[in-house]
């Protein structure tokens, strides 16, 4: 069955990078949209950065210029690097399947189980 689980979370200082991947399972990578959106403590979800039908990415304005989407098909994987990271960026980061459209709006088809990202000096 189709699988995602999200690793590499943690707490980071503003202004650091961190680099979030999502392991996909039960299903080929290179075939489907795929991206991440998150989730502040008691804010609606917010769709982040994704894959499109053209392999084009895309970006939330709050995050664009400092955060980037990548694949690799070869290890079913793709990630997100976060960089010059900001107390708002604090959430709980959700990597979906799903279009591209879909995920931009905080929704997935598919979703891990989420990882913890907080920015605090």
């Amino acid at each position: 069955q189709v699988q995602l689980v999200e690793s590499g979370g943690g707490l980071v200082q503003p202004g650091e990078s961190l680099r979030l991947s999502c392991k996909a399972s039960g299903f080929y990578l290179q075939y489907y949209t795929v991206g991440w959106f998150r989730q502040a403590p008691g804010k609606e979800r917010e769709g982040v950065a994704c894959f499109d039908t053209a392999d084009n990415t895309q970006y939330s304005a709050s995050v664009k210029g400092r955060f980037t989407i990548t694949r690799d098909n070869a290890k079913n994987t793709f990630y997100l690097r976060m960089n010059k990271m900001k107390p708002e960026d604090t959430a709980v980061y959700y990597c979906a399947r799903a279009p591209c459209s879909r995920v931009l709006a905080g929704r997935g088809d598919y979703w891990g189980q989420g990882t913890q990202v907080t920015v605090s000096s």
